[in-house]
């Protein structure tokens, strides 16, 4: 595998042989001339797969070739992420991920890329609040009883979640630390396992968002305990800092990254597209049929974000891990 710096002094040598000769690279000129892979760390039937098929139904619309999902679970989204730091940077291959395993993995785990230095934002399409979930039968009829069991008996509830250190475990351990209590915390490779775990009966509590719990609340198979967010997103629910957990918890940033040295013209027709992405009323339609907001947030802006993200995770993983 290229370091950092190899693959940097390459695409250096084949800029400057370029103006040498006179040639321009196709990507640079004709982009794109093919379709395009969405690598998606993350299991079926998941929030992300879930907002990834939206996605790639309606910005081909916008760039003329195909977005086709390839679902690359594993190592608490590492997998994925490394396929695509070592994919060449043409364009052709993007990541969506979130800000959890962008920007928070790296301080749990000695990663085979750098976060901020292999990868480029492209754009952030939206974010989404986690909600706490049992069973519609459960014995737990509101958050406080889950709370009240909890104490009761450490470590005897099962929370499922999507991997250690990601969108769900990050809040659930909040949870526990602000209230003092302990859940037996089982990671699956990714949210969809967790809620089929739930709703198998193999865990008694889990997370999600709206994407993939909608349907299953609509059907009466699950209800909702809390979610995260300043506003309540149903009104007979409890927000998180109403049951006692304060601060900027449970919500997760879904972003399109793409590999750093990836050409600027590549980059500026992507970003366009997710742009006009986001005034698309289809693509508004779909999303609303899965209760996902759409908050398209530029390079820059998220960039932005993605530095505080990072400082604030260090600081969040010191402190869980000294208790």
């Amino acid at each position: 595998m290229l370091t950092k710096l190899t693959k940097k002094t390459m695409a250096a040598m084949a800029v400057a042989a370029a103006a040498l000769t006179g040639t321009v690279a196709p990507a640079a000129a004709d982009y794109p001339e093919k379709p395009i892979t969405m690598v998606i760390p993350f299991s079926a039937g998941g929030s992300h797969d879930l907002n990834g098929r939206v996605i790639t139904s309606i910005l081909p619309s916008y760039l003329n070739q195909a977005v086709i999902v390839r679902l690359t679970p594993g190592a608490g989204a590492q997998k994925g992420a490394q396929e695509v730091a070592n994919a060449p940077a043409d364009g052709y291959t993007l990541l969506f991920t979130h800000n959890y395993a962008d920007q928070l993995q790296q301080y749990v785990d000695k990663l085979p890329y750098d976060p901020l230095e292999d990868f480029v934002t492209v754009a952030r399409v939206n974010y989404a609040p986690a909600a706490v979930a049992v069973q519609a039968d459960s014995p737990y009829q509101t958050f406080e009883d889950l709370v009240e069991a909890s104490k009761a008996n450490p470590g005897k509830i099962r929370m499922a979640h999507s991997g250690n250190w990601g969108a769900f475990f990050v809040p659930a351990a909040q949870m526990m630390t602000a209230l003092d209590m302990q859940w037996n915390l089982v990671p699956y490779q990714g949210g969809g396992p967790a809620l089929q775990a739930l709703l198998s009966g193999d865990a008694d509590v889990t997370m999600g968002f709206p994407s993939s719990l909608a349907s299953h609340v609509e059907a009466g198979t699950v209800r909702i305990l809390a979610t995260a967010g300043e506003e309540r997103m149903f009104d007979d629910v409890p927000t998180f800092a109403e049951v006692g957990v304060e601060g900027d918890i449970g919500f997760m940033h879904r972003v399109v990254l793409a590999p750093a040295d990836t050409p600027e013209n590549a980059l500026t027709i992507l970003r366009d597209a997710f742009s006009k992405l986001a005034e698309d009323q289809t693509f508004a339609n779909m999303m609303g049929r899965l209760g996902e907001n759409i908050e398209v947030l530029g390079a820059e802006e998220y960039d932005a974000m993605r530095a505080g993200q990072s400082k604030a995770y260090k600081e969040l993983v010191e402190k869980l891990t000294s208790q």
